[in-house]
């Protein structure tokens, strides 16, 4: 097992994981190499939400690490690596229906217990501060000390502040195993094997194939919306709106061999720029570099439903970007089994943004022998068989 500072690690991907990582190996005195199929930021990061929050997450091991992730992105904030890209707001959760209404106050009741700082608005207060909403809202819990971040942008500023260069359109091969297994002692490239003393894998859904759990991670895909800017409207919004039925869309996928579903919640977050990030679907299937009508259709009269003068915005653009989904909805952060100086961190779907950088903290406290500073134990590889490491 490592049990030193390396000297040289090579980081496979250079999403939010794979530049965090860098950055704080690199804060060490790490030589560190990137290496990406494509370019920084390519994938799902470059096509997030940008949510910085908990708002979403239930009492447990992605609540915590959420939290000390909103943590970790304040405090780079404050330190300036962050200060002019994180935006700090709450996060409006609002229901319309009865169900969704008993949804809320039951999660409502989970984050107030886990500490997290709510605020429960019934109707009359909610239009009173929340004036541009429908009337159909019943009534909202404002979770407080979110944020909201661009994926590409965090990745720039950490890939700049370490100095790490990013060797793009460099795939990864295979990973070279010493004679008894237990160490990668190379990377194989189309440009020739490339040798350090440890490996991080932060590839997404491409660390399926080199770990052989193409079974285990699932790619999953979401739909989002920009809208013009619409200054008036968008300084009205006290911060960023989630719908109860965001709640009821988590999990929505089916497991085993059914018919695979698309999910539909809806967020509408006010960016700086003035404009509307508007999303989204979570799915298992279908074109996932592609938006279609009917997803983007019924995103967008939802969003008129709850917030009516959205209907005089034009939309710019609709994109969608594939995340990495684990079976369990737990991502992969820990050794990989059976290697000693090997590493992953993937999976993380939606939640990518808001613990990319915490997650790059904790694999470089890993790959340099010391205990992490979040609790990884519900995270670890090893609870899945490893059905072998492409070679």
């Amino acid at each position: 097992m490592q049990t030193r500072t390396p000297s040289t690690v090579i980081v496979v991907g250079s999403g939010i994981v794979g530049a965090g990582t860098a950055y704080f190996l690199a804060k060490r005195g790490v030589a560190v190499q990137l290496l990406d199929a494509a370019a920084p930021a390519a994938e799902a990061t470059g096509a997030a939400d940008g949510a910085v929050s908990v708002a979403s997450k239930r009492p447990g091991p992605m609540m915590q690490a959420a939290l000390a992730g909103v943590a970790l992105y304040r405090e780079l904030a404050q330190a300036g690596l962050f200060a002019d890209i994180f935006k700090t707001r709450s996060t409006f959760i609002i229901a319309s229906s009865n169900e969704e209404c008993t949804v809320l106050t039951s999660h409502a009741d989970a984050l107030a217990g886990a500490g997290v700082r709510v605020e429960r608005l019934g109707a009359a207060m909610l239009r009173e501060r929340f004036p541009a909403l429908s009337s159909n809202a019943m009534m909202a819990v404002e979770v407080h000390d979110e944020g909201h971040a661009i994926g590409y942008q965090i990745v720039h500023r950490l890939l700049t502040a370490s100095g790490t260069l990013v060797s793009r359109r460099t795939p990864v091969e295979g990973l070279v195993t010493a004679p008894d297994g237990r160490r990668i002692v190379a990377i194989a490239t189309p440009q020739g094997n490339i040798h350090a003393d440890a490996v991080v894998i932060a590839a997404g859904n491409g660390s399926g194939k080199l770990l052989g759990l193409e079974q285990i991670l699932t790619p999953r895909k979401g739909q989002l919306l920009i809208t013009e800017r619409a200054p008036a409207l968008n300084a009205a919004m006290a911060g960023s709106i989630m719908s109860g039925r965001y709640l009821l869309s988590k999990g929505s996928q089916p497991a085993g061999n059914g018919k695979p579903a698309r999910g539909l919640g809806l967020v509408i977050d006010p960016l700086s720029t003035g404009q509307f990030l508007i999303g989204g679907t979570r799915e298992d299937h279908g074109d996932r570099r592609t938006n279609d009508i009917d997803a983007v259709s019924h995103i967008l009269a939802d969003a008129v439903a709850l917030v009516p003068e959205l209907a005089g915005v034009r939309l710019l653009r609709s994109f969608a970007g594939v995340r990495t989904a684990v079976a369990d909805s737990l991502p992969l952060i820990g050794r990989v089994p059976g290697l000693e100086n090997a590493y992953v961190a993937t999976g993380f779907e939606g939640d990518g943004i808001c613990l990319g950088p915490i997650t790059g903290k904790v694999m470089s406290e890993l790959v340099c022998g010391e205990s992490p500073c979040i609790d990884i134990a519900p995270f670890d590889p090893a609870r899945f068989p490893r059905l072998g490491v492409a070679a």
